[in-house]
C-alpha cells in the first residue's frame, strides 16, 4: 500500500474537513471544499455524510469503512481514479494511455462524475471506441443471425434465409463457398473472353464479310451472363429488404454488367425492323463496352478491393489536395510554356488550353512527346513542372497507404474481435446449460 501525493486546491484550513479514500490499495487524502466543487459526485456525498456520521449511508457509497481512521475503501481502479479526481482541481479529465475508455466511462459513472468533463481530445477518442463497439456488435448479430435457426419461421422464411445465406454468406456453409468460388471464376472468365473475343485472328467473318467474335466464346459468355442473372435474381429474391438491396453500390454493378447483354440481344433481333442498322449497330458498340462493368463484380469476392475502397473514401481529403495542387500546376506552367514558346517560329503551343495536354502528361511523368518546348525557357519551364509534378503526386502518397494500413489492421482486429465475443456467449449458453441439468439432477 502506498500513498500518492496530496493534492492542494488551496491551502489547508483548520478545522477544515477532508477524507481518506483507499482506491484498490492506493490511499489519497482529499479535503470536503475541493470535492464540494462537484457537489452531486459520489466523494462529495461521501464527504457530507462522513461529517454527520451516517452509517447506512456511508455504507451504500462505499465498499467499506473505518470510522475511527476515517478511511473508505473502493474497490476500483486506481489508475481511473487518478485521472477523475483532476476534474475537483482543473475542471477537466484526460484519459491516461493504456486505459480502456469503455471502462473509464464506467468509473465516471460510478463516481458520478458527468462525461462533459472530458477533454474535447478524448471525446473523440471515445466517439471512436464506441464506433468500434458498434461495428463488434453488428459482427457478432450478423455471425449470430448466421448461426440461428429459427423453428417458428414458416417454411417460405426458410427456403428465403437459406438462399440468403447461401448467396451472401460464402462462410455460412460449405455450398455457399462453391457458390461464391464459381462466382468468381464465372466473373474471370468473363473478363478474359470478353478480351480473347477482340483479338482479329480468334474471330470470324459474317455473311456481310464483317469480322465478328467467335460462336465457341459467345457460347461461354452467354453461359456466364446466365449465370450473372440466376445469381442476382436468387439474391433479389432472397433479400429480406429488397429495395435497399437494389440501390446498393455493388448490386448496381452488377444490374449494368447483366443489362447490356439482353438489350443487345434486343437490338440484334428487333432493330432492323425498329430504326437503321447502322444506328442498331453502333448502340450494340456502346453497350459492349459497358461489360467492363462487370470486372467490378471481382469487388464483392475480394476483400482487399473493399478495403481499398474504403481507404480511398477516408482519404478524400489528401486526394483532393492531390488534384489541386495538379490543377494550379498544370494552369501556371502551360500558360508559362504557351507564353515562352511563342518567340519560337515552329512552336507546338497553339493556345492555352492546348496547353493543358502538355502540361498533364509532364507534370504526371508521362511525357508522349507529341507536344515539347523547342525555346531554352521553354525546356526550362519543363523541368520545373517535371519536378513540381514529382513532388505533388509524392506528398499524399503515403497518408494514403497510411489509411489504407489503419483501416485494413482495424478490420482484422474488429472480426477477430466479433468471433471471440460469439465464442464467449456459446462457452457461456453451454455452461448456464449445463447448470440447468445439473440443478435437475440435484431435484
Amino acid at each position: 500500500m502506498w500513498t500518492i501525493p496530496k493534492p492542494r486546491y488551496r491551502p489547508n484550513c483548520d478545522g477544515e474537513p477532508e477524507i481518506t479514500v483507499n482506491i484498490g490499495g492506493v490511499r489519497a487524502v482529499l479535503f470536503g471544499d475541493v470535492l464540494n466543487r462537484y457537489p452531486e459526485s459520489r466523494l462529495a456525498e461521501l464527504v457530507n455524510c462522513s461529517s454527520v456520521q451516517n452509517d447506512e449511508l456511508i455504507s451504500s457509497l462505499c465498499d467499506d469503512f473505518d470510522p475511527g481512521r476515517k478511511e473508505f475503501y473502493f474497490d476500483r481502479d486506481p489508475d481511473a481514479f487518478k485521472c477523475i479526481i483532476d476534474v475537483y482541481y482543473f475542471d477537466e479529465i484526460h484519459i491516461k494511455p493504456g486505459i480502456c475508455p469503455i471502462c473509464f466511462i464506467k468509473e465516471m459513472e460510478f463516481w458520478k462524475i458527468d462525461q462533459s468533463s472530458l477533454d474535447e481530445c478524448c471525446k473523440s477518442y471515445l466517439s471512436e471506441k464506441e464506433g468500434e463497439l458498434r461495428e463488434i456488435a453488428s459482427k457478432v448479430k450478423i455471425i449470430l443471425e448466421d448461426m440461428e435457426v429459427d423453428q417458428c419461421a414458416t417454411g417460405t422464411q426458410r427456403c428465403q434465409r437459406f438462399l440468403w445465406r447461401l448467396m451472401e454468406k460464402p462462410g455460412s456453409s460449405f455450398p455457399a463457398r462453391v457458390v461464391a468460388i464459381a462466382s468468381f471464376l464465372s466473373v474471370l472468365v468473363s473478363a478474359v473472353v470478353m478480351c480473347v473475343g477482340t483479338i482479329p485472328e480468334l474471330q470470324v467473318t459474317d455473311a456481310e464479310g464483317e469480322l465478328v467474335e467467335h460462336p465457341t466464346l459467345e457460347a461461354i459468355e452467354t453461359a456466364c451472363m446466365l449465370w450473372f442473372t440466376a445469381e442476382y435474381l436468387l439474391r433479389l429474391a432472397s433479400s429480406p429488404n429488397k429495395l435497399h438491396f437494389a440501390l446498393s453500390f455493388m448490386n448496381i454493378v452488377d444490374f449494368m454488367a447483366i443489362m447490356p447483354f439482353y438489350v443487345v440481344l434486343s437490338l440484334t433481333y428487333l432493330g432492323t425492323s425498329m430504326m437503321e442498322l447502322g444506328n442498331v449497330q453502333q448502340a450494340v458498340q456502346a453497350l459492349r463496352i459497358m461489360r467492363i462493368a462487370r470486372v467490378f463484380k471481382l469487388a464483392r469476392h475480394s476483400s482487399g478491393l473493399q478495403t481499398l475502397t474504403y481507404a480511398l473514401k477516408r482519404s478524400l481529403k489528401e486526394l483532393g489536395l492531390l488534384l489541386m495542387y495538379m490543377g494550379v500546376g498544370i494552369f501556371v506552367f502551360s500558360a508559362l510554356g504557351y507564353t515562352m514558346e511563342q518567340s519560337h517560329p515552329e512552336t507546338l503551343f497553339r493556345s492555352i488550353p492546348q496547353s493543358f495536354w502538355w502540361a498533364i502528361i509532364t507534370m504526371t511523368t508521362v511525357g508522349y512527346g507529341d507536344i515539347y518546348p523547342k525555346t531554352t525557357l521553354g525546356k526550362c519551364n519543363a523541368a520545373v513542372s517535371f519536378l513540381c509534378g514529382v513532388i505533388a503526386i509524392a506528398l499524399p502518397i503515403h497518408p494514403i497507404i497510411n489509411n489504407f494500413v489503419v483501416f485494413y489492421n482495424k478490420q482484422q482486429v474488429l472480426e477477430t474481435a466479433a468471433k471471440h465475443e460469439v465464442e464467449l456467449m456459446e462457452l457461456k449458453s453451454g455452461g448456464d446449460a449445463r447448470r440447468k441439468n445439473s440443478d435437475k439432477d440435484d431435484t
